[in-house]
């Protein structure tokens, strides 16, 4: 069932013209400089077996750093395959702009967080903004879907606000056919302007 979910999450964020890249720890470094386009900033995952260390990522930048930064990359607390939504926590690092400000924004989500449909996701968003009362704790998400867009003008307009491209490392805990890309990918990656 788990990777019947994360079949139909790659199939939404096709959908979507979201670039996808499964990897495990090992690849992790090598798949994300792929997509990196810099400067790139970000904020410290919250995962045991992968980090930003590697990559020419500042973490905690500054606004002028944050302004001139080409990708974003941060985590998402899980997604869900129906839609093809990141769930994006609130965090004191400022996970919100870092995933907002840059054209790019990098989401890594591990394969195991990603739940089929709203229902699942509520199941599990809710518990976690309840906890969120006490003082420190998360107290906001942001359902991502897809890039940036507007047609309020007429045409339609990418990055108004927010992103206007995303690409998703979708972590695995191992025995992953390392490398494994969505379509957007593997026409030149993310970023290309």
């Amino acid at each position: 069932m788990a990777s019947e979910t994360v079949a139909d999450f790659e199939a939404s964020l096709g959908r979507l013209d979201v670039g996808w890249t499964r990897t495990d720890p090992g690849g992790f470094d090598d798949a994300l400089r792929e997509v990196l386009v810099e400067p790139a900033v970000g904020t410290p995952l919250p995962f045991e077996d992968v980090a930003l260390d590697a990559a020419p990522i500042t973490l905690n930048p500054t606004p002028e750093q944050l302004r001139g930064a080409k990708t974003g990359v941060t985590a998402a607390a899980f997604a869900i395959a129906d839609y093809g939504s990141l769930v994006l926590e609130s965090t004191p690092e400022g996970g919100e702009q870092v995933s907002l400000f840059p054209d790019t924004h990098v989401a890594v989500v591990r394969e195991s967080d990603v739940v089929a449909d709203m229902d699942a996701a509520f199941e599990r968003l809710g518990p976690r903004l309840r906890e969120g009362r006490s003082p420190g704790a998360n107290r906001s998400a942001v359902l991502a879907t897809g890039p940036s867009a507007t047609a309020d003008m007429g045409a339609l307009v990418r990055g108004a606000h927010g992103p206007k491209d995303v690409h998703v490392l979708l972590l695995g805990d191992g025995g992953i056919d390392d490398g494994e890309r969505g379509d957007d990918a593997a026409d030149g990656g993310v970023g290309d302007e």
